[in-house]
């Protein structure tokens, strides 16, 4: 794990298949030499080992999450809400449930334009993470693609209070202000989108790793 911290998959890598060689039934180890072959987008591998990790954990909330996230990635959206769907499940069961599993279901479902159902996952996401905003932008965004302008904005705001140097936010809300005739905003926010946008490309690369569940 310091390994990882300090975006070493390199040398990571050998200690978790060492590991992983020395006790095969544990699937922490095959989750996590998972997670590094999705972050190197080697996604048959990830998928391999990830079906390995349900078998020896059908429990594993992480698991159904990544697995997910490489069908979304392949654009396979069907197969990624199907693991996402369990991941939910599973994650409404855990003693302090993550917002992550129903953020990514959301992603996919507007992939599908499943517009009101990524609406409520991502509501009951906001209950989960009050504090997460990608969780508020990605409500930003179903609203928005609903049409629902003016409640869209809201959790942008809130998205852009929680994380200020969040660029993306800054963008949808430009454009939402161009359609609700707000000249100075429509210009001020895509400005702050580049600003931000340039400073993130200055910042040290973030940890390679999936989002923290």
């Amino acid at each position: 794990m310091a390994y990882i911290e300090l975006r070493r998959r390199d040398w990571a890598r050998p200690e978790l298949e060492k590991l992983a060689a020395a006790e095969p039934r544990n699937s922490l180890y095959t989750y996590w030499l998972a997670r590094l072959d999705y972050d190197a987008q080697n996604d048959a591998s990830a998928i391999a080992r990830l079906q390995e990790v349900i078998e020896l954990d059908p429990d594993m909330v992480r698991a159904y999450d990544t697995l997910g996230l490489c069908f979304d990635y392949l654009g396979k959206f069907e197969e990624a809400i199907k693991n996402y769907d369990r991941a939910v499940q599973l994650n409404r069961l855990q003693p302090k449930p993550s917002p992550w599993p129903h953020v990514d279901l959301a992603i996919s479902l507007m992939a599908l334009n499943r517009l009101p159902d990524a609406e409520k996952s991502l509501r009951e996401a906001i209950e989960y993470g009050p504090k997460l905003p990608q969780a508020y932008y990605q409500l930003g965004r179903a609203l928005e693609m609903q049409g629902r302008y003016e409640e869209a904005v809201p959790p942008l705001n809130q998205a852009t209070t929680l994380d200020p140097s969040y660029p993306e936010p800054h963008y949808l809300l430009g454009r939402i202000y161009h359609r609700l005739g707000d000249n100075s905003l429509s210009k001020a926010e895509p400005d702050r989108f580049q600003e931000l946008k340039k400073a993130s490309e200055l910042q040290p690369l973030p940890n390679p790793s999936l989002p923290p569940r």
